[in-house]
């Protein structure tokens, strides 16, 4: 006997046989759960002729959001500048590079996870002028909790569907061979169909000097879905 023949034998079978039967099925779990964050996305603009003025308008509105989402303390976790742009608007007539106007964007990332203060912030910021807002985008922690329950079912269920095949077969499952995680997923996108914005310039409503009621936010529910594939191998059944 030559050692590749000996490796030959001595290897295990990739696929199950007359005295070790195998049967291979998928386990997958649905789970509907309440978000745990929102995120909303903050636009403040300025304009003006001059670039100094502007920069100056800009930053004074800009320090305004700012200090209206942290008076949300706790309830906002996450809170980023993503993005600031000064752009100057040549004008369209006459000789030369003569700068018509200044426009000046900061774009603003808050996460919160109380969807109250979530509300009332959004509604505070929305009544800012020149000042749009973005969302909000429901969503889970990478970490929840929701996507380990999910494997969890997807794995007991990928264990009872084997033991319903080997009953139907009137046997029993001996032991586990494989089991290969296909993944856990949020079915809901992180940026939604819809994007809710919001903006007293945007819209032209003149100001108020009664402060506006807090949005009435109904959180998205979440799908979470996870999926196995799971072999297992059975007492050879008597056919």
């Amino acid at each position: 006997m030559t050692p590749d023949t000996a490796t030959h034998q001595t290897s295990p079978v990739p696929y199950g046989t007359p005295d070790t039967p195998r049967i291979a099925v998928r386990g997958e779990a649905h789970l509907e759960v309440d978000p745990e964050i929102a995120r909303i996305t903050i636009t403040v603009t300025a304009r003006g002729k001059d670039r100094r003025e502007t920069l100056a308008d800009l930053t004074r509105r800009n320090t305004l959001a700012l200090d209206l989402v942290k008076t949300h303390g706790d309830a906002v976790e996450h809170l980023e500048t993503s993005a600031l742009t000064i752009t100057p608007e040549l004008g369209r007539h006459g000789r030369g590079e003569r700068v018509r106007t200044h426009h000046g964007l900061v774009h603003i990332t808050a996460e919160l996870n109380d969807f109250t203060a979530l509300g009332e912030l959004t509604t505070a910021l929305a009544d800012l002028d020149l000042t749009r807002v973005d969302g909000p985008w429901w969503t889970l922690r990478p970490n929840s909790p929701s996507h380990r329950t999910a494997r969890q079912e997807a794995v007991r269920e990928a264990v009872q569907r084997a033991r319903e095949y080997a009953e139907a077969l009137d046997t029993t499952l001996t032991a586990l061979v494989e089991l290969a995680d296909t993944g856990t997923e949020d079915t809901h996108p992180r940026v939604p169909q819809s994007t809710r914005a919001l903006s007293r310039a945007a819209y032209g409503a003149a100001p108020t000097e009664d402060e506006p009621a807090p949005l009435d936010l109904e959180p998205q529910r979440q799908h979470v879905r996870a999926q196995v594939d799971a072999r297992f191998t059975m007492a050879p059944p008597r056919l």
